[in-house]
């Protein structure tokens, strides 16, 4: 008989954030930058998220190897979890990079 598996968050690791974007447009004399507040730090959120990922994943595999964990799964999962947020991060920074060499070869 198996038995359940446990819920991520039962070995310390938080699921992704959702990411909120306003829309709501900033009144006048107001600081334009304002509305990138909120996208700044979901950003350093996610990131921070993800080394908190890592971490977690190093700690499981570190286990793994000296024989002072129960149960590989953990470590498969938290291995996979963390590249699989890391490809996310990776595909972000890249179309974030393209969207402003796009601005950046638009004319005035």
């Amino acid at each position: 008989m198996s038995t359940p598996i446990e819920p991520v968050a039962a070995w310390g690791v938080s699921p992704l954030a959702p990411l909120s974007f306003e829309t709501t447009p900033a009144p006048s004399g107001v600081d334009a930058t304002a509305g990138a507040q909120p996208f700044a730090a979901s950003l350093t959120a996610a990131v921070e998220n993800l080394q908190q990922l890592q971490s977690t994943s190093n700690e499981l595999a570190v286990q793994a190897v000296t024989g002072d964990l129960d149960d590989i799964h953990k470590a498969t999962l938290a291995s996979s979890r963390a590249g699989v947020t890391l490809d996310l991060m990776v595909a972000v920074r890249d179309r974030g990079v393209a969207a402003f060499n796009d601005i950046m070869r638009m004319q005035a």
